[in-house]
């Protein structure tokens, strides 16, 4: 009876982790695309410039694929010493989600200021040469929130040193419609327009969040048990 629980156990750590090396594969392959294809699309911090969509998902991916090769050679060979560095690995990533949750509610505010702050600097390197990434998505979030500039619509002004927005900003697109009269433009600042539609999408966050430390802690069960139960 106890070894077909351990072959079941087995086997569905193998089938686990298997699923979880295949979703590294995915997203690292998404990474490395949006890398090839966009460069740094979605880079706005000027402070972290290496911190992109496309950056972020190589970094993931390659955990993910780490942690889940990990796994699966555990599971199959049965080694105390794979099986002991998958759960610690897993131990310490699901610690350090835990303290970056608690964390981010203790210090909202000053992580508030600090990205407003941080995004309106980088707004000084939108459509400067080396900044396409930052300049499309600037554009690309000004266009799909409605919304424009940071805080307000006149962070733009910073940065032209005049009373013009960025196309993007504008109710109807044209050419040069950044230089019309601020009626046609968006006003919405697309900082709290972000905040909002995180807020609309929580359960969503949550959920994914939860299914997340269900599937890490499920992770950590089966490959103590295992460790403790291999020769």
């Amino acid at each position: 009876m106890a070894e077909g629980c351990m072959r079941g156990l087995r086997y569905g750590m193998v089938f686990f982790n298997l699923l979880f090396w295949l979703g590294g594969c995915g997203i690292l392959g998404v990474g490395v695309w949006l890398s090839v294809t966009q460069g740094n699309f979605a880079t706005l911090s000027s402070s972290l410039p290496s911190l992109s969509a496309a950056n972020l998902l190589i970094a993931v991916g390659t955990i993910i694929m780490v942690i889940g090769c990990l796994g699966c050679v555990g599971a199959v060979k049965e080694s105390r010493p794979v099986l002991l560095s998958f759960f610690i690995l897993l131990l310490l990533i699901f610690f350090l989600e835990i303290l970056s949750i608690m964390l981010f509610f203790v210090y909202q505010d000053q992580i508030d200021h600090y990205a407003q702050r941080d995004l309106k600097r980088g707004l000084q390197l939108f459509g400067t040469e080396g900044n396409v990434g930052l300049t499309n998505a600037w554009m690309i979030i000004q266009t799909d929130f409605r919304c424009c500039g940071v805080t307000n619509h006149t962070d733009w002004f910073e940065v032209y040193n005049a009373s013009r927005v960025p196309d993007s900003c504008c109710l109807e697109y044209s050419d040069n419609c950044g230089l019309e009269n601020p009626g046609t433009w968006w006003t919405a600042p697309c900082y709290e327009r972000v905040k909002d539609w995180l807020q609309e999408n929580l359960v969503a966050l949550w959920l994914f969040a939860l299914c997340t430390a269900l599937t890490q802690i499920l992770g950590l069960v089966f490959s103590m048990t295992m460790f403790c139960q291999a020769v």
